[in-house]
């Protein structure tokens, strides 16, 4: 039985991240775990100290979300029902990342599937904080689903990598069972730094080929920066997952801290997965 979060704040983004692991998912027995989270907007000191207008308000709040949350249940199962499927709502007066972190250990979770962007939907924010946060802090792989992406499942996914580390096979038992599920090719993708492999990027690299197997083809590219090379990797519109991995040494590690993400034109146009690594 996989375990799957879907974080949501009742937006199109979230629904259709929602959908996205439905339709993943659709031959697999899950648990999905909706969960939203709510604080008063005036969450301040006056709450501790029992203000009876802010436990007024937290008491709307709460009722508001309980029953966006029936709302939403009850459509998931009507509009998509599915033996496999099992659905669990979840309120709570809580910050999302503290809920997320919270359920991800209480509940041995698999995997985490949310939107890019939240219900502002800001034009601008090319991915949103929540989802910037949750890639960061999360134990387990997370997917972020862009709102413009049209839902399909993976034929193709693209792993960018430099062969700087060493992985173990659990790191890819949810990628490699995504692309078993669908007959999804992974392309690794290597920029060249103007040098050769080094005898331990050889050595990373064939123990890469050796977890992925026959799921996986390699691609080398001339002298590039990473980001123009995945750009122009996913411009052939081939590409239906982006696969990185998340360790302090890497590109995206860079990506989420550095203040250039919009100057550097990383638009994230497909589904974003993010794997944490363990050495």
């Amino acid at each position: 039985m996989k375990r799957i979060l879907l974080p949501t704040d009742f937006s199109e983004n979230s629904l259709k991240a929602i959908q996205y692991a439905l339709l993943i998912y659709k031959d697999i027995k899950c648990t999905f775990y909706l969960v939203h989270t709510f604080t008063p907007p005036v969450y301040e000191t006056e709450y501790l100290y029992g203000s009876s207008i802010q436990f007024e308000l937290g008491d709307i709040l709460r009722k508001s979300s309980e029953e966006q949350m029936e709302e939403l249940r009850a459509q998931l199962e009507d509009q998509y029902s599915n033996p496999n499927h099992t659905f669990i709502g979840r309120i709570a007066f809580n910050t999302l990342l503290d809920e997320i972190s919270q359920t991800v250990e209480a509940e041995n979770i698999d995997l985490i599937v949310m939107g890019t962007q939240g219900a502002t939907n800001a034009a601008e924010i090319l991915i949103g904080t929540n989802t910037i946060h949750v890639i960061k802090r999360a134990h387990c792989p997370v997917i972020a689903i862009p709102q413009k992406f049209e839902l399909k499942t993976p034929k193709e996914i693209l792993f960018p990598n430099d062969y700087e580390m060493r992985f173990k096979k659990e790191s890819f038992t949810q990628l490699s069972q995504i692309a078993d599920l669908h007959g999804a090719r992974i392309n690794v993708l290597h920029v060249r730094a103007g040098y050769e492999l080094t005898g331990e990027q050889e050595k990373n690299k064939s123990q890469l080929k050796g977890l992925l197997g026959d799921l996986c083809l390699f691609h080398e590219v001339p002298d590039n920066s990473i980001i123009p090379a995945i750009n122009e990797f996913l411009g052939k519109g081939k590409i239906d997952l982006l696969v990185m991995v998340r360790n302090k040494h890497t590109f995206l590690e860079r990506l989420f801290i550095e203040p250039v993400i919009k100057r550097i034109g990383f638009h994230v146009t497909v589904p974003f997965m993010v794997l944490p690594y363990s050495n």
